[in-house]
């Protein structure tokens, strides 16, 4: 089987299971089946690179952010790359996934990591963290849940950047309003509407179109009003 018919075989294999999970209401549930599946092996992974993601390390690079004292969090961590790159970067990392065991091998990998994993559902309403963080960070975790709980999904996205915070989204995106067959979901526009109805500016946004798949990166702040 070619390296291109492998990722075809994975991918029906997690819209599968997601929607087995989405149909008995838990739209979570799966992720944690598929970290346990996969037994140790990334390639099981769909979104596993093993690295940090090049979107985010270029964010960096071009925003030319001083992270010294600042917080940031990982949203739906996965196995780590991301959160721990913000780590070296010099921020004060919190990472949370719906998956104890994609927590656990996060802790397995980097045994003398700074940063702090955590088990969270990001269905949850967590008013401890609300209003904390100078960085959040969202990858994809936004498209691979169904329509019907995206506007809970994002406010409780919302909910977790500080008053001038940044949050920083990478999805898929989708050119109409209208349903199509997933996982993965793409955003469209009218959802990313919801988080300037919650009180964020677009700062800047960057299109990557890969293997005719439209990616957006957007850079929203956080504005409170004097």
């Amino acid at each position: 089987m070619s390296l291109e018919e492998n990722s075809q075989t994975l991918r029906h294999q997690v819209q599968t299971l997601a929607n087995d999970f989405i149909n008995q209401a838990d739209p979570l549930g799966w992720f944690d089946v598929l970290y346990q599946k996969a037994n140790g092996d990334h390639s099981q992974i769909p979104w596993a690179r093993m690295t940090v993601n090049p979107i985010l390390a270029e964010w960096m690079e071009e925003s030319r952010t001083n992270p010294e004292g600042k917080t940031a969090l990982v949203i739906g961590c996965g196995l780590g790359d991301d959160a721990e790159f913000l780590a070296k970067q010099g921020y004060n990392v919190t990472a949370f996934d719906i998956a104890p065991t994609a927590i656990n091998w996060c802790q397995q990998r980097f045994t003398n990591s700074n940063v702090n994993y955590l088990i969270g559902d990001l269905l949850a309403e967590n008013l401890d963290w609300q209003g904390k963080f100078d960085l959040v960070f969202e990858a994809r975790n936004i498209q691979a849940l169904p329509l019907n709980i995206r506007e809970k999904v994002i406010k409780n996205i919302a909910n977790f950047v500080k008053p001038e915070g940044t949050l920083l989204v990478v999805n898929r995106l989708r050119e109409t309003e209208t349903e199509i067959s997933g996982p993965p979901w793409p955003l469209s526009e009218g959802e990313l509407n919801q988080f300037k109805k919650l009180g964020f500016q677009e700062l800047n946004r960057t299109i990557f179109e890969e293997k005719e798949i439209i990616n957006v990166r957007i850079e929203y702040q956080l504005i409170i009003d004097s």
